[in-house]
């Protein structure tokens, strides 16, 4: 249970999970999953930048007087079976059902029932050809699924209204791939592969929309290098082309009917990358640098008040780093030996540089919704007895962009915090850890829109101070 920071956010939630293995032979091996949960959630909504900042609790007047709320109960199973054909090869293949129904009421009154199936089938194949080390990976996969949705007028309290939308969505995903890793020198792999994708989205209407079908068949290679420089140390570059179809939740043409769900195409992207990540005992990194040139993507052009409808933007780039290290800034200092303890560092930062490329109407803007810097770091003393503590920080020094015609930002933001915790490797573990100690108003995240201005309810405030702590049992 949580009662929330701002206002109209408590929340319940029940979940369980589990899985159990059976070894089959000392070659065949299966696992089967499990996982239900029971969630009740009220939702605050989006607010002005100026009462994110100076009155960060109050929620949406909406919100409130018409119960905005977001309830899913939902099940799962799967299996996933493993077989050693020979050394060096090996079979995997397994399926899976979910069921879930979703109860929200927002601007409209949503009663979504899903379905969703698939199955996979995967070959790993390791051994010398023409005297040169080779990995081969094949696999197929499926996911399929059913959404049965009504959507009804949103009255006060959540009264549900009369019937506005109803449709049958059934969807197909078929992907085969295949990729194949030859060292044509001991430490250096050619690395290339595909993947084929054929998807469908079939929609049959009954109220308030328009029955129509869509279909898509794209083919996504790649070719690279993977370098393995020195034990746990590699170096890679790769280009790839990847897609991305339309889902249901995007592809709608309620409440805009000037974006029927069979206009939109799929979103398609070339991308490069760069980078090398590696593990010592006093040192872990992993950085990566890389651009990605994307056709028709998938962006929020057509909504209002944060209410999302997804359309096809023409062309944009997504280009930045990806920066993460940790580095043992001493040791040795009250627990010498062969097992020291250490004053560990972690960063995490990552720079976004995201913009249209000369559309027609946004020329080169930059893409609304991403801060362009962002920076996670905390320094923790950790004993060899498994005990653990120290400051965190987070942030965010520029303001981001919230609308495509970038007329609207959000603020810049820094906050910090204290983590304490026990984990020495064994079954149990636990921590505390206090956030926002300096108790500052911040924007969190935001929603995104054509263009905004000073009264577009777009931001979500961050958490003033809070304490969270958890335990944890593993057998």
């Amino acid at each position: 249970m949580e009662d929330g920071f701002r206002d109209h956010s408590w929340g319940e939630s029940t979940r369980a999970s589990g899985n159990i293995g059976l070894r089959l032979s000392e070659n065949v091996e299966t696992r089967f999953f499990f996982g239900v949960s029971d969630i009740m959630q009220r939702i605050p909504g989006g607010v002005t930048r100026a009462q994110a900042l100076t009155d960060p609790t109050v929620a949406a007047a909406i919100n409130v007087a018409n119960d905005w709320q977001r309830n899913i109960d939902a099940w799962r199973v799967a299996n996933k079976t493993t077989i050693r054909v020979a050394p060096g090869t090996m079979v995997e293949f397994g399926a899976f059902y979910a069921d879930r129904h979703l109860m929200h009421p927002i601007f409209q009154w949503l009663d979504y029932q899903y379905e969703d199936y698939g199955a996979f089938a995967r070959l790993t194949d390791e051994r010398f050809v023409g005297g040169y080390r080779n990995r081969f990976l094949a696999g197929i996969q499926t996911h399929n699924g059913t959404v049965d949705n009504k959507q009804f007028a949103n009255g006060p309290n959540a009264v549900r209204g009369a019937l506005l939308s109803s449709s049958l969505d059934k969807s197909e995903n078929i992907a085969a791939y295949f990729e194949n890793s030859l060292y044509f020198l001991p430490q250096v792999a050619l690395v290339a592969g595909t993947q084929f994708l054929h998807a469908t989205r079939d929609r049959d209407a009954r109220v308030g929309t328009t029955s129509g079908s869509t279909e898509f068949d794209l083919w996504s290679p790649k070719v690279g290098l993977l370098w393995d420089i020195a034990p746990k140390w590699q170096g890679f570059f790769n280009i790839s082309r990847s897609a991305e179809v339309p889902s249901f939740g995007e592809s709608t043409s309620f409440p805009n009917p000037a974006v029927p769900f069979t206009d939109i195409k799929a979103q398609r992207a070339t991308t490069i990358e760069i980078g090398t990540r590696g593990r010592r005992e006093d040192f872990t990194w992993d950085l990566a640098a890389y651009r990605a040139e994307i056709d028709n993507e998938l962006q929020c052009l057509y909504s209002a008040f944060g209410n999302c409808q997804v359309s096809n933007a023409d062309k944009t780039i997504h280009q930045g780093l990806e920066i993460g290290f940790g580095v043992a800034v001493l040791k040795g200092m009250m627990a010498p030996g062969p097992s020291p303890d250490r004053l560990w560092l972690n960063v995490a930062y990552t720079l976004n540089d995201f913009h249209f490329d000369n559309d027609p109407t946004f020329g080169n803007n930059e893409l609304p919704g991403a801060p362009r810097h962002f920076l996670r770091a905390e320094l923790l003393y950790k004993h060899p007895s498994g005990v653990f503590f120290g400051p965190n920080v987070e942030w965010a020094p520029q303001a981001y962009f919230v609308d495509s015609a970038n007329t609207l930002k959000t603020e810049g933001y820094g906050i910090w915090g204290l983590k304490l915790g026990f984990d020495n490797g064994g079954p149990f573990s636990a921590y505390v850890e206090a956030r926002n100690l300096a108790d500052t108003a911040y924007i969190a995240s935001a929603s995104i829109i054509n263009v905004a201005n000073a009264a577009s309810p777009l931001f979500e405030p961050g958490t003033g101070r809070a304490v969270f702590a958890g335990v944890k049992y593993r057998w």
